[in-house]
C-alpha cells in the first residue's frame, strides 16, 4: 500500500532505497511498510518481500535514523543502500540451511506417515508412541526453531506473521500429544469403564512433524527460485571492474581501487581490461565488447573522443580514458538503481493483497479457535476439532500472496535488463497491455540517425570530385549531419582550404576556396545561385524518391545537387510488421517534408505518416490521438522526443540510456534496435499476465483451502504440504518469464 500525504507530495521527496532483514512473509513486508509510512517526512513507501528490499520517499532535511530505530523497534532491521546497491545477497547461506533442515526432517515424516497409513495397531504401540515423541521433539525444537524463534519474536513486537501460524500450530499439535502420551490429556481417546484398561488416546505428532518438514522444504525451494529470479540483474551488475590503473601526473602508472578513482582521473585500460568507468577515450584506438551493455554481440570501434562505459570490455588496444562518472553516476549504476526500484514497484492487486495480509494472521488465529470450539461444543469431536483447528493454521499462510508479484517482478524486469531493455515499473508494466497504437519517430529512431550522401547530380561538365572538394572544404566546420555526410563522401579526395566560412540559419554554408565563393545551400532557399531546368529536375526526382537535398555552387551558379539518405535501421521494417501483427497501429511522426516521410512510410510498411511535425507538435499529435480514444506508446531517441515521450501513455527510449532517456521514458532501450521494441511489450506483457496468474492462484488457494481446513477435510499434514507447495508455484510460474528471447519468442 502506498499514501501521499499532504504536507509532502512524493513529486517533492527523494527516493532512498533500504535493504529490510528479518522479513518472511506478506505480513511481515505489510507491517515494515506501515511502519515507515507512519513516520514524519515519508510521503510515500513500498516494501518488497521478495527482493527484501524497502523504498521510501523522504521530504528535503528527512533522514534514516527515525525510519531505521522505527523499524527496528517493529523487530526488523533496515540498512540505507547507496545508488545502485543490490542488498546483501546471502541466498547460498539460507538455501543450504533450509535444505538441511528440510533434508533432516524428512525420516521423521516419513517414519510417522507410515505409521499413520499403518493403522492403529501400530500407533497404539507404547514404542511407536515413544519413538515418534523423540522424533518429533528433535524435529519441533531442532529442526523448527527458526519458527518458534521468529514467532517469539514476533509476539515481544506486538506483531504476527507466518512463522506464528506455523508455530502456534506446531507446538500445539506437539504440546497436545506430550499431554495425551503422559494421560494428562483426553481428546477422544479410549476411556475405563467397569474396571477395563484404559485404551491410548491419539497423538498429533505427525502433524507438527510434517508440517515443519514441507514449510522448510517450501522455504529452500522459495530461496532457490528468488535467487535465480534476481540473477540477471544481480549478474550485471557484478560485471564491473575491480580496480583500475591511475595515471599520475609524471607518466607513473598505478592499480588502485574503482572506488578511489574520480572524475577527470586519467585511467589506463589495457587490451582484455574493463574499463572501469564512464568515460571518454583520450588517446589510443580499440574495438570494445559492450555486449554486457547492451546485448551488442559486435564490438564498437573506438578512437579518441569516444565516450565508453564502465564495465565494458577493451578488446584489441590500449586506451587512456578520462573519467566522466564514477559510483551511482555512472550508466551502469543508473540502469541497476533504475531496474531495483522497479522491481520494488507493486500494482493495485498487489497492494490489495498486502492489505489482506496484514491483517489475515490475527484473523486466521480467530477461525482456528472457533473452528476448534465449533467442533468441540456443537458436533463433540474435540479430536477431529483439533486437527481442524492445526489445519487451519498451517494452511492459511499468505505467504503467496507477498510473493506473487515480487518475484514476478524480479524474473520479467531482471530478463529484460540481461536484453538491453529498462523498464520503470510495474505502472509501466500495467500501462503496456491497454495500448494500441505506436508511434514511431524517424530521424534516429527507425533511422539510424547518421544521413549519407547516396547521389550527385552534376550540371553540363562538372567534375564530381571537383565537386565534393570544394564542399567539404566549407562543410568541414560544421556538425550539422549533412555536413559531415558531405566530409565522409570526400575523403580521399584533395580538398582545398577554405576561408571566411559562415553559416547562414535557414540557408546553408558559404566560404572562400581557391578565390571562389563557394556555397552549400537547402533548395529554395534565396541564396542567389542560379539553378538551371537540368538540375532543378533532377532535384526534384531524388525529393520524390525521399531524399534530402543540397546545392553545390559558386560563383552564383549552381553546380550540383546533393542527394542524402538516412537508410533505415536494420531489422526496422520487421520490427514494425511485428508490431503490426500484433494487432497494434503503427504511426510515423516526423518534421521531414512529406515526400520524404511518404517514402520512408513505404519502406517501413507504415501506411500512417504524419510530416513536417515539429518536436513540440509531436506532443499533440500524442494528445490528439489519446482524446481520441487510443492508448499512445511513442518510440523516440530519448532527446528531442521528450515531449512526446512525457505526454505518451508508455515512453520507449532508444539510445545508451542518456539523461532525457532514462528520466522520461517508461521503457529505455540500452542496445538501439527496433527489434526491442517489440522485446519490451512482450515481456512487459507476460509479466503483467503473471502476476495476475499468481495472485489469482495465491487468493483462490486461500479462499478455498481454509473452508476445507475448517470442514476437517484437510488434515494439517497435507495442509503443510499444500501451503508450501503455493508459494513454490507461484514462483515457479514467475520464472518462466527467464525463457523469453529477443523479440519476444522462447528457446
Amino acid at each position: 500500500m502506498t499514501i501521499t500525504r499532504p504536507r509532502e507530495t512524493a513529486a517533492q521527496a527523494t527516493e532512498v532505497r533500504y535493504a529490510v532483514r528479518g522479513m518472511t512473509c506478506g505480513a511481515c513486508s505489510a507491517r515494515v511498510q506501515r511502519v515507515l509510512e507512519k513516520q514524519d517526512g515519508v510521503a510515500a513507501a513500498e516494501v518488497n518481500l521478495a527482493t527484501g528490499t524497502a523504498v521510501a520517499h523522504l521530504a528535503p532535511g528527512a533522514g534514516d535514523a527515525p525510519l531505521v530505530a522505527a523499524v527496528e523497534r517493529a523487530g526488523y532491521e533496515l540498512v540505507p543502500l547507496a545508488a545502485g546497491e543490490l542488498p546483501r545477497d546471502d541466498h547460498a547461506g539460507r538455501r543450504r540451511t533450509w535444505g538441511l533442515r528440510a533434508a533432516a526432517a524428512a525420516p521423521a515424516a516419513v517414519f510417522l506417515i507410515a505409521g499413520m497409513l499403518a493403522g492403529d495397531r501400530l500407533m497404539d504401540a507404547d514404542w511407536y508412541r515413544w519413538t515418534s515423541f523423540a522424533l518429533a521433539t528433535v524435529v519441533q525444537f531442532g529442526v523448527g526453531w527458526p519458527f518458534l524463534q521468529e514467532a517469539g519474536r514476533r509476539v515481544r513486537h506486538l506483531g504476527a506473521n507466518m512463522d506464528t501460524l506455523v508455530a502456534v500450530g506446531t507446538l500445539t499439535a506437539y504440546l497436545a500429544s506430550v499431554a495425551a502420551l503422559l494421560g494428562w490429556l483426553e481428546l477422544g481417546g479410549g476411556g475405563a469403564a467397569d474396571g477395563m484398561m484404559r485404551e491410548p488416546g491419539p497423538l498429533w505428532f505427525e502433524s507438527s512433524v510434517v508440517v515443519i518438514a514441507f514449510v522448510s522444504l517450501g522455504r529452500y525451494l522459495e530461496v532457490r527460485a528468488t535467487s535465480r529470479a534476481g540473477e540477471g540483474l544481480r549478474a550485471l551488475l557484478s560485471m564491473g571492474a575491480t580496480e583500475a590503473t591511475l595515471l599520475t601526473g609524471d607518466g607513473e602508472a598505478s592499480v588502485v581501487p574503482v572506488a578511489a578513482i574520480r572524475v577527470g582521473d586519467l585511467t589506463l585500460v589495457r587490451p582484455g581490461g574493463r574499463i572501469p568507468a564512464d568515460g571518454e577515450v583520450v588517446s589510443g584506438a580499440s574495438s570494445v565488447d559492450t555486449s554486457m551493455l547492451t546485448g551488442e554481440a559486435v564490438p564498437v570501434e573506438t578512437a579518441p573522443g569516444a565516450h565508453v562505459a564502465g564495465g565494458t570490455v577493451n578488446l584489441t588496444g590500449p586506451l587512456t580514458v578520462r573519467v566522466t562518472a564514477v559510483g551511482g553516476d555512472t550508466a551502469m549504476a543508473r540502469i541497476g538503481a533504475m531496474v531495483a526500484a522497479a522491481q520494488a514497484g507493486k500494482g493495485g492487486a498487489q497492494r490489495l493483497a498486502d492489505r489482506v495480509s496484514a491483517v489475515f494472521v490475527p484473523a486466521v488465529l480467530a477461525v482456528a479457535a472457533a473452528t476448534f470450539a465449533g467442533w468441540w461444543l456443537i458436533a463433540g469431536e474435540p479430536t477431529d476439532g483439533f486437527r481442524a483447528a492445526v489445519a487451519v493454521l498451517v494452511v492459511a499462510c499468505p505467504c503467496s500472496l507477498g510473493l506473487a508479484t515480487p518475484v514476478a517482478l524480479m524474473a520479467g524486469l531482471g530478463r529484460a535488463a540481461e536484453l538491453g531493455i529498462v523498464i520503470r515499473g510495474v505502472d509501466a508494466l500495467e500501462r503496456v497491455r491497454r495500448v494500441s497504437t505506436v508511434v514511431f519517430d524517424k530521424t534516429g529512431t527507425l533511422t539510424a540517425g547518421a544521413p549519407e550522401l547516396v547521389e550527385v547530380a552534376l550540371a553540363p561538365g562538372g567534375d564530381r570530385d571537383r565537386v565534393l572538394g570544394m564542399a567539404a572544404a566549407v562543410e568541414r566546420f560544421s556538425e550539422h549531419p549533412l555536413a559531415r555526410a558531405v566530409v565522409a563522401a570526400a575523403d580521399g579526395r584533395p580538398v582545398a582550404a577554405a576561408a571566411d566560412v559562415s553559416a547562414v540559419a535557414g540557408v546553408g554554408v558559404r566560404g572562400d576556396v581557391e578565390g571562389r565563393d563557394v556555397m552549400v545551400v537547402r533548395p529554395g532557399a534565396d541564396a542567389g545561385l542560379h539553378v538551371t531546368a537540368e538540375l532543378h529536375a533532377a532535384e526534384e526526382a531524388m525529393r520524390d524518391r525521399g531524399l534530402t537535398t543540397s546545392l553545390v555552387g559558386w560563383d552564383g551558379s549552381a553546380e550540383a545537387v546533393l542527394g542524402f539518405d538516412d537508410p533505415p535501421r536494420p531489422g526496422a521494417a520487421r520490427a514494425v510488421a511485428d508490431l503490426r501483427g500484433k494487432g497494434l497501429e503503427v504511426v510515423l511522426v516526423t518534421g521531414d517534408n512529406a515526400r520524404a516521410a511518404a517514402a520512408a512510410g513505404e519502406r517501413l510498411g507504415i501506411p500512417r505518416v504524419l510530416a513536417g511535425v515539429m518536436p513540440g507538435a509531436k506532443r499533440d499529435e500524442v494528445a490528439r490521438l489519446q482524446a481520441g480514444g487510443e492508448r499512445v506508446a511513442v518510440v523516440g531517441d530519448g532527446v528531442n522526443d521528450a515531449p512526446a515521450l512525457a505526454q505518451a501513455d508508455l515512453g520507449v527510449a532508444l539510445g545508451t540510456g542518456t539523461d532525457v532517456a532514462m528520466e522520461t521514458a517508461d521503457i529505455t532501450l540500452v542496445r538501439p534496435d527496433l527489434e526491442g521494441v517489440a522485446t519490451a511489450l512482450e515481456v512487459s506483457r507476460r509479466t503483467h499476465r503473471t502476476i495476475t496468474q499468481n495472485l489469482a492462484w495465491a487468493f483462490a488457494y486461500n479462499v478455498a483451502a481454509i473452508p476445507l481446513a475448517v470442514a476437517g477435510v484437510l488434515n494439517p499434514a497435507i495442509a503443510g504440504a499444500a501451503m508450501a507447495m503455493s508459494s513454490v508455484s507461484v514462483v515457479l510460474n514467475a520464472l518462466r518469464l527467464r525463457r523469453v528471447r529477443r523479440g519476444g519468442g522462447r528457446p
